[in-house]
């Protein structure tokens, strides 16, 4: 039976969805039996606030381009729909999911339970004391991402499915 797991992940306006911060960005690639297939899932979203300025740097995502951007719960079961019941990889899964799991809760909608993988975790096992940031990672397995200037969901995806096949054994 085919294995099927999703790489996420979120832009956000600021670092703490408990001040109100809202996610702006989901970028989310498909693997199956380890291999990326080519489907993806990305959404831009209108979050009725502004991005910290600190926040604004990272992922260059401006009010001006969000306003016309549709609200979380208007894409919230098109989202939930392409993640199944797949396992979740994500750098710094806490900080994703618990952005997530409070756009849900503000839709009207359960948590995540899917299983998850922490890269960011899962990376720190093996580098003890190193830098285990996205960057440091496609330096450290040789995963080209110099057209990664800011912040992206999709792209930052993209470029974390290579990192965790490197990282975790490659394609089988």
């Amino acid at each position: 039976m085919a294995v099927r797991q999703v790489v996420l992940d979120t832009e956000t306006t600021g670092i703490d969805w408990k001040q109100g911060h809202r996610v702006i960005e989901i970028g989310a690639v498909e693997l199956i039996d380890r291999r990326v297939t080519g489907a993806y899932y990305q959404q831009y979203l209108n979050p009725q606030r502004s991005s910290d300025p600190e926040a604004l740097r990272i992922h260059g995502l401006t009010d001006e381009f969000l306003q016309d951007q549709p609200g979380f719960a208007e894409v919230a079961d098109a989202f939930l729909e392409f993640l199944g019941d797949a396992e979740l990889i994500i750098h710094n899964a806490p900080f994703d999911l618990g952005f997530l799991n409070h756009e849900l809760q503000l839709a009207g909608k359960a948590p995540l339970r899917q299983a998850v993988m922490d890269t960011l975790a899962d990376a720190r096992r093996r580098h003890p004391g190193q830098k285990n940031d996205l960057d440091s990672l496609c330096r450290r397995y040789s995963v080209e991402n110099r057209h990664r200037e800011l912040h992206g969901a999709l792209l930052d995806t993209r470029i974390l499915a290579e990192v965790y096949l490197a990282m975790t054994g490659g394609q089988v």
